[in-house]
C-alpha cells in the first residue's frame, strides 16, 4: 500500500506518521512540492486520468497506485530565481496549476483535502458556516473600519483581536489599540477579527472519522498556545456537542480535525476554529488517547 505526505522529515508529526504507517506495513514517501518542479516530476494525461509521479529518489509512482496522502504541510512549488519576472511568474503560475491540479483531480484520497484547506483559510466563511449548522460561534467583527471596531469594542466588557487568517495569537483589546491614529494606521495596513471575550474554559477537541477526543486545557494564558505548561484533562463531551462535532467534521469538507471551544460557566460550548492540519503529538502523549492510531487507520482504510 503506497502512501505519501504532504510535507518532509524536518516536521516531527511527519515523521512521526511516517513511522507510524510504515510500522503499520505501508510504503510510505515524502511529498515536498516544494521540490517541484527541479526535483519532483509530475506527468498527467486529462483525457484518460493517467497520471505519474517521480520522486526525488527516482522512485516512481502511478497516481492510481497511490493509497492515500496524508497532508501535512504545503511548501506551495520551488520554481527557479529568473531574471525575466514575467517569465518568473509564467513558470510560478504553470507549476502551482500543475500541483493544484494533482490534489484535485486523481482519485487519490487526500486526508485533508485541497477543498478542506482552501475553507480553512476563509476563517470569517469558517464561522459563518458553523453559525449556519446551529454552532455557537462568539459575537465577531471583522473590518477595516475604525468606527465601526471602536463601536464594537465598547458594547462589550472586554473584547479579543486576532488576525482574519492566522499567524498570530489572539490578544485582550486595551486603550492603548484604541488610540484614533494607531487604530487608523493598522487597520489601514490590513483588516482585523475582534469578538467578544468568552470567560470560561478552553476546550480541544480531536474528531478522526466518526472518534471523537477532547480534553480541557488548563492555562492562564488568553491564548493556550503560549503556554508550554498548559494541563491536559481528558473529558467526555455533551452527547450534543459530540453530534456539533461531527457536524462540523462534514461541513467543513474534513475527514480529521482539532476543534478549539471555549465553555462559559453556564456550561454553553462556544466555537471558536477547527484546524485541518492539527498538531497532535503533545496532546496524545498527555491525554493517551490513540490519535496516531486512528490516523493510521484512516489512512489505511
Amino acid at each position: 500500500m503506497n502512501i505519501l505526505i504532504l510535507g518532509d522529515a524536518s516536521d516531527a508529526h511527519a515523521a512521526h506518521i511516517n513511522h507510524a504507517l510504515t510500522q503499520a506495513g505501508a510504503a510510505v514517501d515524502y511529498l515536498d512540492t516544494s521540490l517541484f518542479p527541479k526535483q519532483l516530476r509530475l506527468s498527467w494525461w486529462p483525457d484518460t486520468q493517467v497520471g505519474c509521479l517521480t520522486l526525488p529518489s527516482g522512485r516512481q509512482l502511478n497516481l492510481q497506485d497511490i493509497h492515500s496522502v496524508f497532508w501535512r504541510n504545503f511548501s506551495g512549488v520551488g520554481v527557479a530565481p529568473l531574471t525575466d519576472a514575467n517569465q518568473q511568474q509564467v513558470a510560478f503560475n504553470d507549476s502551482m496549476s500543475t500541483v493544484r491540479s494533482l490534489m484535485q483531480a486523481n482519485p487519490t484520497r487526500w486526508i485533508n483535502s485541497w477543498q478542506a484547506y482552501q475553507f480553512h483559510k476563509e476563517k470569517p466563511l469558517q464561522l459563518s458556516l458553523a453559525k449556519q449548522i446551529g454552532v455557537t460561534i462568539p459575537e465577531t467583527l471583522i473590518s477595516n473600519n475604525p468606527e465601526q471596531v471602536r463601536e464594537f469594542v465598547e458594547t462589550h466588557e472586554k473584547a479579543i483581536f486576532k488576525p482574519v487568517y492566522g499567524g498570530a495569537h489572539t490578544k485582550l483589546v486595551t486603550e492603548a489599540h484604541l488610540e484614533p491614529h494607531r487604530l487608523d494606521l493598522a487597520l489601514s495596513i490590513s483588516p482585523v477579527t475582534i469578538q467578544e471575550y468568552i470567560p470560561g474554559t478552553n476546550i480541544r477537541t480531536y474528531v478522526i472519522g466518526e472518534s471523537v477526543y477532547s480534553a480541557e486545557i488548563r492555562s492562564p494564558a488568553l491564548d493556550f498556545r503560549e503556554d508550554v505548561e498548559a494541563e491536559l484533562i481528558p473529558l467526555d463531551l455533551p452527547k450534543s456537542v459530540e453530534k456539533q462535532c461531527l457536524a462540523i467534521l462534514k461541513a467543513f469538507m474534513l475527514d480529521w480535525t482539532a476543534i478549539d471551544w471555549r465553555v462559559k460557566p453556564t456550561g454553553e460550548y462556544v466555537f471558536l476554529e477547527a484546524n485541518p492540519s492539527p498538531m497532535f503529538i503533545h496532546f496524545e502523549r498527555q491525554t493517551r488517547f490513540p490519535i496516531t492510531q486512528q490516523l493510521v487507520n484512516l489512512l489505511m482504510s
